[in-house]
C-alpha cells in the first residue's frame, strides 16, 4: 500500500480523497493556486504545495508543475479527482516516466476513450449498442448542414474532445445548424484547444442513465449497477440518483454488460463510468465513457456499500478485486443534488463571492454532504460553482428524496447566490415525484426560469402560522423596552393578519408550553419550538411533524424559506392592516432601453455600433462567461443609441452594455 499520494485537485473531490486515505493511513500531498491558498483542502492535507496563480492553466493543468511537486513531496502515486488533468493522456504517461503511479487506467485506454469518435467506433466493434451519426469530423458550417440533413433533425452537434455541457448544441433546422457549429467550435476551443465537431441523431424524450464499472489489472472487470442522471441544466447534471425509476433487471443487466464488454476491449483497469442515452422504450446507445470518478459517484457507494476512492487506490497497487459480480449489493435509494453557486432567479447565472454564512446540515448515516469549502471560503470566478454534494439514502426512492428534502431545509447559505431552493422545489416536482424523468425535464418543466416566490407550498397555511410565531417573537422582544411608564407597558394583543401579497390572513395566536397555538381559518397549529431571535433556522414540531424554515428579516417583512417555496409576508396588527390598503406602491425603474450584462463575464464579442439598427432576435453581443459563451440578442427592432461598454471588457452583473434608442 502507498504511505503518501498527491492529489492533482482541488476542492470537494480533494476532500474527498483525502478522507478515504487518511481512513486507509495514507499521507496526504495537497496542491493549491494562489487563490486557494487558505482553501479547505490544503488545510485538511497532511502537506501542501503551491503550483501556480489562480487561471487554472497556469495551475492545476500544468503538467510539469504537478509531476514536480510529486516529486519534491515525495509521493508514490497521484489521485487526479475529476476534471482538470483527470482524463489527459499525457498527464498519465509524464507521471509513468517520473516513477509515480496514475491511480486511474492506463494511457491507453484514457486515449481510446477520451476521443468521443474514436470511442463509438470502439464501442461498435465491442458490440455496443451506438446511436446513429456522423463520427468523421466536420470541416464547417457548410459541411455541418449538409450531415445535419443525413441524419435527419433534431442532430446533437458536439465537440470531439468535449465535456461537462461545453461544445454541445442541439440543432433542427440549417440555419441552427449552421450557427450551432460555429459556438460549438469556437467554445470547443476556448475549453479544450480542440475544435473538432462531430454528430449524431438527437434522441427525443432521452434519459441519461450511466453504469459504474470497476476493474483490476487481472482481467476482472464488474459492474456496480446504474446511475440515473437524466435531470440536466445546459448538459450539467443536477440531481443524480441510483438506482434508475425507469430501468428494469432485464435492461440493467444488458447495460451492464455492454459496459463491461467496452471496458475489456481497452483493458480498463480502475473505476470508470459508461454513459447511455435511453429513449422510452427502454433502447439504450453508447454515449461516452468517463475514464475517471464521476462526481455523482457517492449515490453508487450509498446503494453498494463500496468506497470507490479506495477501490481505485487498491488497484493502483495492483491489488485483485476482493469481490465478484454476484456480490455487487444494491441497498435502498440514493439522491444526489449539487449545490451551485448560482442564481436561479437570473437563468441560473454563476454567482462569486464569500461564503458569509454557510451552515449544512447535520451529517449521518442517512445524510452526507461533500464539499470543499465552508463559512468564510470565497467561490472563485477561476473554477467551478459547485459548492457541495448533498447526498441522502432511503429504504425507497420516497424515503431519499423526503430526506433529501429536510436537508436542503436545513442546508443555509448566505453571501452568494444558490440553487437550493429550486433543487428543493424540483425534487418534490409531481413528475419527478412519479419518476417520469428526461435530460429535457427542466427546459420542459420552467420554460420561464425559476422563481421560488411562484412554487406552491404543500401546505400554505403552515407558512401563514411560522410567519405569525416568528413576529410574535419580534414583537415580544420589543414589548420589554425599557422606560416604559408603569402600568402602560405595551399590550400584545392575540390577533393578528399575515399579508401574503394582497391576501390577507387574520390569524389568533397564544403562548402555549413551549410553544405557540396558532388558529387560522378554524385550523390550529400548535408549534413547539425554542426559536431564538437571530436564528437563521427555525425548527419545530407542528402538530407532530418535524419541521425546518429559513427565517430572514427583510425590512418589515419576514421571509421563509421552505420546501423550495419563498414566502415574504408582512405580519401587522388587525388595525395596521387595513391601513395598508392605502399605501402607495413604488414603480421599479425602468430599464428597457438598456441590455445589461446577466452574468459577470467577458465581453467576448460586440455585434453591433452605434445608429445601427437591429431586428428582433439579432446578435447584439456574446458574454463569455465559464468558458461559456452566451449569445445576447435584441429583444424587439431597436435602434443602438450607445455602447457603453468595450469589446474585451470585463463586466459585472447588471452592468450596461447597450442603450437602444
Amino acid at each position: 500500500m502507498f504511505k503518501k499520494i498527491l492529489i492533482a485537485n482541488r476542492g470537494e473531490i480533494a476532500c474527498r480523497v483525502i478522507r478515504t486515505a487518511r481512513r486507509m493511513g495514507i499521507r496526504t500531498v495537497a496542491v493549491y493556486s494562489d487563490a486557494d491558498r487558505e482553501a479547505l483542502h490544503v488545510r485538511m492535507a497532511d502537506e501542501a504545495l503551491r503550483i501556480g496563480p489562480p487561471p487554472s492553466a497556469e495551475s492545476y493543468l500544468r503538467i510539469d508543475a504537478i509531476v514536480d511537486a510529486s516529486k519534491r513531496s515525495g509521493a508514490e502515486a497521484v489521485h487526479p479527482g475529476y476534471g482538470f488533468l483527470s482524463e489527459k493522456t499525457e498527464f498519465a504517461a509524464a507521471l509513468a516516466k517520473a516513477g509515480i503511479v496514475f491511480i486511474g487506467p492506463k494511457p491507453r485506454a484514457i486515449t481510446a476513450m477520451g476521443d468521443k469518435i474514436a470511442s463509438k467506433k470502439l464501442a461498435q466493434q465491442a458490440g455496443v449498442n451506438t446511436i446513429p451519426g456522423y463520427t468523421d469530423i466536420i470541416k464547417d458550417a457548410a459541411h455541418a448542414v449538409k450531415v445535419a440533413r443525413d441524419i435527419g433533425y433534431p442532430v446533437m452537434l458536439k465537440a470531439s474532445a468535449g465535456g461537462g455541457g461545453k461544445g454541445m448544441r442541439v440543432v433542427r433546422s440549417d440555419d441552427e445548424a449552421r450557427e450551432g457549429f460555429q459556438r460549438a467550435a469556437s467554445e470547443a476551443l476556448a475549453s479544450f484547444g480542440d475544435a473538432r465537431v462531430f454528430a449524431e441523431k438527437y434522441i427525443e424524450e432521452p434519459r441519461h442513465i450511466e453504469i459504474q464499472v470497476l476493474a483490476d489489472g487481472h482481467g476482472k472487470v464488474l459492474y456496480l449497477n446504474e446511475r440515473e442522471c437524466s435531470i440536466q441544466r445546459r448538459h450539467q447534471k443536477v440531481i443524480e440518483e441510483a438506482p434508475s425509476p425507469f430501468l428494469d433487471a432485464k435492461t440493467r443487466k444488458a447495460m451492464g454488460e455492454q459496459a463491461v464488454a467496452l471496458a475489456k476491449a481497452v483493458d480498463y483497469e480502475s473505476a470508470g463510468t459508461v454513459e447511455f442515452i435511453v429513449d422510452r422504450e427502454r433502447n439504450f446507445y453508447f454515449l461516452e465513457m468517463n475514464t475517471r470518478l464521476q462526481v455523482e459517484h457517492p449515490v453508487t457507494e450509498l446503494v453498494t456499500g463500496l468506497d470507490l476512492v479506495e477501490q481505485m487506490i487498491r488497484v493502483a497497487t495492483g491489488e485483485k478485486l476482493g469481490f465478484a459480480q454476484k456480490d455487487v449489493r444494491l441497498e435502498g435509494w440514493a439522491l444526489e443534488a449539487r449545490i451551485y453557486a448560482e442564481d436561479p432567479f437570473r437563468n441560473f447565472l454563476p454567482s462569486t463571492g464569500r461564503l458569509v454564512r454557510c451552515q449544512p446540515p447535520a451529517q449521518n448515516g442517512v445524510v452526507r454532504v461533500d464539499t470543499g469549502i465552508e463559512e468564510g471560503s470565497e467561490v472563485s470566478m477561476f473554477y467551478d460553482p459547485m459548492i457541495a454534494k448533498l447526498i441522502t439514502h432511503g429504504d425507497n426512492r420516497a424515503q431519499a428524496i423526503e430526506r433529501m428534502a429536510d436537508a436542503l431545509d436545513a442546508y443555509y447559505i448566505r453571501g452568494v447566490s444558490h440553487n437550493i431552493s429550486f433543487v428543493n422545489a424540483l425534487i418534490l416536482h409531481p413528475r419527478f415525484r412519479a419518476g417520469k424523468l428526461s435530460t429535457n425535464f427542466i427546459a420542459e418543466e420552467y420554460p420561464d426560469g425559476f422563481n421560488a416566490a411562484l412554487v406552491p407550498h404543500d401546505d400554505p397555511a403552515l407558512t401563514i402560522a411560522i410567519a405569525a410565531v416568528v413576529q410574535r417573537c419580534h414583537a415580544e422582544r420589543s414589548a420589554k423596552l425599557s422606560g416604559q411608564l408603569p402600568n402602560h407597558e405595551r399590550r400584545l394583543g392575540t390577533e393578528c393578519v399575515v399579508i401574503l401579497g394582497k391576501a390577507h390572513h387574520p390569524v389568533a395566536i397564544c403562548a402555549i408550553a413551549h410553544g405557540w397555538e396558532v388558529v387560522h381559518r378554524e385550523h390550529s397549529y400548535r408549534v413547539i419550538t425554542d426559536w431564538k431571535l437571530g436564528t437563521p433556522l427555525l425548527r419545530a414540531d407542528v402538530n407532530g411533524r418535524q419541521v425546518t424554515f429559513q427565517v430572514e428579516r427583510i425590512g418589515t417583512r419576514i421571509r421563509l424559506f421552505h420546501r423550495g417555496a419563498q414566502i415574504d409576508a408582512l405580519v401587522l396588527t388587525p388595525k395596521s392592516a387595513e391601513l395598508t390598503r392605502y399605501m402607495l406602491e413604488k414603480a421599479p425603474p425602468d430599464l428597457s432601453r438598456f441590455l445589461l450584462s446577466p452574468m459577470p463575464g467577458l465581453l467576448a464579442r460586440l455585434a453591433v455600433r452605434e445608429g445601427q439598427e437591429v431586428k428582433a432576435g439579432e446578435e447584439i453581443c456574446v458574454v463569455e462567461a465559464m468558458k461559456m459563451e452566451n449569445s445576447l440578442r435584441a429583444p424587439s427592432d431597436v435602434t443602438i443609441k450607445k455602447l457603453l461598454a468595450n469589446q474585451g471588457q470585463s463586466l459585472v452583473v447588471d452592468q450596461p452594455i447597450v442603450e437602444f434608442g
